[in-house]
């Protein structure tokens, strides 16, 4: 494909930084901007090759770029964009990395100007890791994309973003707004809440006795509090719904316990082991 000739990403971090590697590495962008708040991290960006130019200006950033990228955590993408807004080039596409879709689209697309066209993307990628530091030219590769356009979104746009992430080594998915937040609710962001509550439920004198189990179960309890706070708000009701159903089979589990039925904890625990097993083998 064509290479986009000036791409701008605010939020150099790990997501952020990884595409501007993965961009350079696959000859997909001619020049990368790199957009943040903090100089330092902006320097490293710049050093790891992850941006060639750099700025701490959104809308400096941002003009002639024919694609800008929205890098930072959900809630901050208002406040971005409308810095960037007055210097967005007539024709330009921008796109965001969020991990929710549903008030994210409908708050960009109230700011976006018109003749800008805006193609919601959610590279289902990344660690409880943060920062450039973190950042990979393949953290994207294998990895699904969910792309979810909306009535807004030009073919010829859709069809050119969905190209480029195919061209990192994605699997790009099309889905609405709202059924990407139903999907991401359960697969994503409630994991997050469970390893969360797992950490906290443990008592002080259990905390020597944590292994290697413990430890895998609640990786993402490390991911950052800030980020993950704004994707929980922005989805706080699937989510919510979400721990309903959990809180159910929890107390199918608790049931189970409390009867001493062996049975049926066996049949739970097969169950669940048979699925995660075909899931994890796709």
């Amino acid at each position: 494909m064509i290479p986009w000739n000036r791409v701008t990403i605010i939020g150099t971090g790990l997501i952020g930084g990884s595409l501007g590697l993965a961009l350079k590495k696959a000859g997909l962008a001619r020049t990368i901007v790199g957009v943040g708040h903090r100089q330092t991290s902006l320097d490293e960006a710049l050093a790891r090759g992850a941006a060639d130019e750099i700025t701490l200006d959104v809308a400096a950033g941002v003009r002639r770029s024919d694609l800008v990228v929205l890098a930072t955590p959900v809630g901050s993408f208002t406040e971005v964009l409308t810095r960037a807004k007055p210097a967005l080039a007539a024709g330009a596409i921008v796109i965001d990395v969020g991990s929710t879709k549903g008030e994210v689209v409908a708050e960009i697309e109230s700011l976006i100007p018109k003749e800008v066209i805006f193609v919601p993307c959610h590279p289902i990628a990344g660690s409880e890791q943060r920062g450039v530091a973190s950042a990979r030219e393949d953290l994207f590769r294998g990895a699904t994309c969910v792309v979810t356009p909306t009535d807004r979104t030009s073919v010829a746009a859709l069809d050119r973003v969905v190209a480029t992430w195919e061209a990192l080594g994605m699997k790009v998915r099309i889905l609405s707004p709202e059924g990407h937040d139903r999907t991401l609710a359960e697969v994503s962001h409630l994991p997050h809440v469970a390893a969360a509550a797992l950490v906290r439920v443990i008592g002080i004198d259990a905390e020597s006795f944590v292994g290697p189990g413990w430890g895998d179960t609640t990786r993402i309890a490390s991911g950052d509090a800030v980020l993950w706070r704004d994707i929980l708000m922005s989805n706080a009701e699937q989510i919510a719904a979400a721990v309903e159903r959990l809180q159910g089979v929890l107390a199918a589990f608790r049931v189970a316990l409390q009867q001493k039925d062996a049975g049926r904890i066996e049949s739970l625990l097969a169950e669940a082991k048979a699925r995660r097993d075909k899931l994890i083998k796709r």
